[in-house]
């Protein structure tokens, strides 16, 4: 079968490294994995022999084919379907319980599909999913590093995220030109705890990474929030006014919104 290069197909060979994946999961007897991009099935076959239902979301026709060939009905279910547009929350409410999740994400969608992730959060318990490696830089990135950016605190916001390992680009076939890692992310969203609303919070996120070399006063000026304001929230909230938001971990970054809606201050929109 040909691969089709815009759908980033790279199919992973490497029968440890499926192992590994589908062993970071934990206890799969009795649940129902979602797997993003199953290819020709690879860590399919190895969560088949050991979950109770497995949900093949494919988008490509003949993978979806194939995969309907290889497995049994009753023990995987191949959905072929654009993984933006799947209905996890539905498919949790089916399976009686939240949704584990695993795959090799596309590289062209990653980001989208980490989003896609985050707001079906309520129908999810785990993910562990490979992505290009400086995807999971940026995904698992401390405050102060500088692959700390807003995909960072917005994946970190949904729960914490945990580097498992990486994998050389002969682990896959046809080999891709960058390295991948595997990640796992549970999903504990902290917003109730860190005191902000969801939207309007990660709206703020995005305003304060616009121009990561600004200071995060000065974007909040860009984003049309007075100078005495901006000095007096940064101020209130603890935060050196000559910071940059890559410095500032998510609870700093939570307690800037607050002072902002406290202040009254044009929350950045």
């Amino acid at each position: 079968m040909p691969v089709k290069s815009k759908l980033g197909q790279n199919f992973l060979v490497d029968t440890h490294a499926v192992e590994r994946i589908v062993a970071a999961l934990g206890e799969l007897s009795g649940r129902t994995v979602a797997e993003i991009g199953p290819g020709k099935g690879a860590i399919t076959d190895a969560l088949a022999s050991r979950a109770a239902q497995v949900i093949a979301i494919e988008l490509d026709r003949e993978l979806a084919a194939g995969l309907r060939k290889k497995f049994a009905p009753d023990r995987v279910t191949v959905v072929e379907q654009d993984v933006l547009g799947f209905d996890f929350a539905t498919a949790a409410m089916q399976a009686g319980r939240k949704l584990a999740v695993a795959g090799n994400l596309p590289y062209y969608i990653t980001s989208p599909i980490l989003l896609k992730l985050a707001a079906s959060h309520a129908a999810l318990d785990a993910a562990v999913v490979m992505v290009q490696r400086e995807v999971a830089d940026r995904v698992t990135a401390a405050a102060g590093s500088r692959d700390y950016g807003a995909l960072s605190v917005t994946v970190q916001m949904y729960g914490p995220v945990e580097r498992l390992f990486t994998l050389p680009p002969s682990a896959f076939s046809p080999p891709p030109e960058v390295h991948s890692t595997v990640f796992r992310w549970r999903f504990a969203p902290r917003f109730a705890e860190l005191g902000v609303e969801e939207e309007g919070f990660l709206r703020f996120v995005r305003q304060a990474f616009a121009q990561k070399r600004k200071t995060a006063a000065n974007n909040l000026r860009a984003a049309g929030v007075a100078p005495a304001e901006a000095a007096q929230v940064m101020s209130h909230a603890g935060i050196d006014a000559r910071a940059r938001a890559e410095e500032l971990p998510l609870e700093a970054l939570a307690a800037l919104w607050r002072q902002l809606a406290a202040f009254g201050a044009g929350r950045p929109e």
